[in-house]
């Protein structure tokens, strides 16, 4: 699946990198289960099973958490869509409007090409709208209620979806500098299936990158591939702490009381670590271009930090009323 190198860079400084290059996914035979969706899956699945826990300390029926299993779902994905539309790639998608919905490309020529951008700007933006209408239409409880339970499980399930960035060799991290000691070689992002079997006149793409990761012959076009930073490895590794403060918090705590606090907690917390992290990103495109100084992802974090800021400092316990005279 990958392998490890001891490259010698300039300067006389030797940088240990990764030489990434994963199969598709676990092949069962008659089908195969791909690293990406796998973490999705898992990403619910833990997901529901926090929740229920939640919901059994709060006394809530459990018949609800499918219904917030299937909201949370539908906005996330729904929203992860739109979002990368919309906040990254509108120019492409305002001339082929019938490909934002639809995983098929229709021209030059008719090709599946599966749903290519999701951004998890939209995603929380969606989440936050479809949370609100749960709350005011299933859970009957407030909507801060709700959030606050709520961010747990998204904080899980943000680190299990940034594996799956790393499992598809996507969101990528930029060059390496002479003064790094630990870098990736992301084969899969560097060429593609086209130029991997044009380069090594192998069969097939697998061949084609497996040859290019272990066969001395082709070790030129190895040495073409950059070593660059795992992105997604530095977020996922932040998104534990975060889901770990998130946890503690709810568990250990009374703060769970002061409604909106964990939701601006987790606001604030997640998105700083977007933030941090993307200035060893590689540009994801969008406006950044326009407005400079950040890239499209630190300006769309720098909102959800200020409202989860508001959120923590407006957080108040709710008030009982005593039924005593």
């Amino acid at each position: 699946m990958a392998n490890f190198t001891t490259t010698k860079r300039t300067k006389m400084i030797h940088t240990l990198s990764f030489v990434w290059n994963p199969t598709e996914g676990i092949d069962l035979g008659f089908f195969v289960i791909r690293y990406y969706s796998l973490m999705f899956v898992i990403a619910f699945g833990l997901g529901w099973y926090i929740m229920k826990k939640i919901f059994e300390r709060e006394n809530e029926p459990i018949d609800k958490l499918d219904s917030l299993f299937i909201w949370t779902v539908i906005s996330t994905l729904l929203g992860a869509r739109l979002g990368h539309v919309f906040f990254y790639d509108w120019e492409y998608y305002r001339n082929h409007l019938s490909e934002i919905l639809l995983p098929f490309r229709f021209s030059p020529t008719f090709e599946f090409t599966g749903f290519q951008g999701l951004a998890s700007h939209g995603a929380a933006i969606a989440i936050i709208i479809s949370m609100y209408f749960f709350s005011k239409k299933i859970m009957k409880r407030p909507m801060l209620w709700v959030l606050d339970r709520v961010v747990i499980p998204v904080a899980s399930g943000a680190i299990f979806v940034r594996l799956g960035n790393f499992f598809n060799s996507e969101i990528v991290g930029k060059k390496t500098d002479n003064a790094s000691t630990f870098g990736v070689q992301f084969i899969r992002d560097h060429f593609s299936s086209r130029e991997a079997v044009n380069a090594t006149q192998m069969a097939s793409p697998k061949q084609a990158y497996d040859a290019i990761a272990t066969n001395p012959q082709f070790r030129n076009l190895l040495e073409q591939v950059p070593v660059k930073h795992p992105a997604q490895l530095y977020e996922a590794a932040c998104y534990v702490v975060v889901f770990a403060i998130l946890f503690y918090m709810y568990w250990k705590t009374n703060i769970r009381e002061k409604q909106g606090f964990l939701f601006g907690l987790f606001l604030v917390l997640l998105w700083t670590v977007r933030f941090v992290v993307e200035y060893v990103k590689e540009s994801q495109g969008g406006f950044e271009n326009a407005l400079g100084l950040f890239s499209t992802g630190q300006w769309l974090s720098i909102p959800f930090i200020f409202v989860g800021l508001f959120f923590m400092w407006a957080a108040e316990k709710p008030i009982v009323v005593s039924s005593k005279i």
